[in-house]
């Protein structure tokens, strides 16, 4: 049971690290032209962008899959489930939170949430394949903190 959980857990931190490099060489790279109207207006809901998702749920699908098929790789069912965990928390994050492509009212008001949410917007200021920064979509260094005004600061500022 515990060894499972490892598993979910320790996939779905890994994922950042893949998201990272997918995000800075894959969608900047050679796949810019599925990426591009992400960061440029387009109509519709859907995005050519989307189809990252959908490569990256059939991966999970093809993991659980072959755990299920074949005992010997009964650890896949559980590799694929912190892939698929990683994908519903991206797609909270950056589908409905950031990109509000979902309109539901969530609190981000939070430090956790103004970094990564700053790093993001930070990131798609550049609206070309070269010249972004800010490739993780759970995490974002310290540096895109803002100083956080503390309430005797705002009461001397009025």
């Amino acid at each position: 049971m515990l060894v499972n959980v490892a598993w979910v857990v320790g996939t779905f931190l890994f994922m950042e690290g893949v998201a990272w490099l997918t995000h800075k060489y894959v969608m900047h790279g050679f796949l810019w032209n599925w990426h591009s109207d992400h960061h440029n207006h387009h109509n519709g809901f859907f995005e050519m962008n989307d189809w990252f998702a959908v490569v990256f749920s059939l991966t999970a699908i093809s993991l659980i899959f072959t755990g299920v098929e074949i005992p010997e790789f009964q650890f896949l069912i559980w590799i694929g489930a912190g892939v698929t965990l990683y994908g519903l928390f991206y797609f909270i994050f950056h589908d409905i939170i950031v990109h509000r492509r979902v309109k539901i009212k969530i609190d981000t008001s939070g430090r956790y949430m103004q970094r990564i949410m700053r790093a993001h917007y930070i990131h798609h200021k550049v609206h070309t394949r070269e010249g972004a920064e800010a490739f993780g979509f759970l995490y974002a260094p310290k540096k895109y903190d803002r100083p956080v005004k503390s309430v005797a600061a705002e009461v001397k500022s009025h």
